[in-house]
């Protein structure tokens, strides 16, 4: 990983304060719920995103059809979607108006993220902040 990576990382986890999570499950055996769990454990506000589960919640949070639905400024999208799914979710992220999407480990869209970054967005593709959160010593 290069300087420049590390850099935009910690600048995005730093900054942000709210993440909205697409594809955001109700089952703890599931990455995203684990992730979810963590990343509230360190103090982020953690909005699933999910419409099979929409109404529903999830670790206490009120679970949302779509990113147009949460009724609070998102600082991060966070996509826990396969790759072919990825751009509908980076496109919604850039008409709320959030302020950086982070597409999990094995989820690449070049395409999505380049469309991101031209509308303002920070991006951060094919990692998890569950691994980059304690590998750049972030945890306290």
């Amino acid at each position: 990983m290069s300087a420049a990576e590390d850099r935009l990382i910690r600048r995005v986890l730093t900054r942000t304060r709210t993440i909205a999570m697409v594809g955001a499950s109700p089952r703890p055996e599931r990455d995203s719920h684990e992730v979810m769990h963590y990343l509230q454990h360190r103090g982020y506000r953690v909005i699933p995103v999910n419409p099979s589960c929409a109404g529903a919640r999830i670790l206490g949070e009120t679970v949302y059809a779509n990113l147009d639905e949460v009724p609070e400024p998102i600082d991060l999208v966070d996509v826990f979607r396969n790759s072919d799914a990825a751009g509908e979710a980076v496109d919604q992220a850039i008409a709320v108006g959030a302020g950086a999407v982070w597409l999990q480990l094995g989820v690449i869209d070049e395409p999505a993220a380049e469309r991101a970054r031209s509308a303002g967005l920070e991006v951060v593709m094919d990692r998890c902040p569950a691994i980059e959160i304690p590998r750049l010593g972030l945890e306290g």
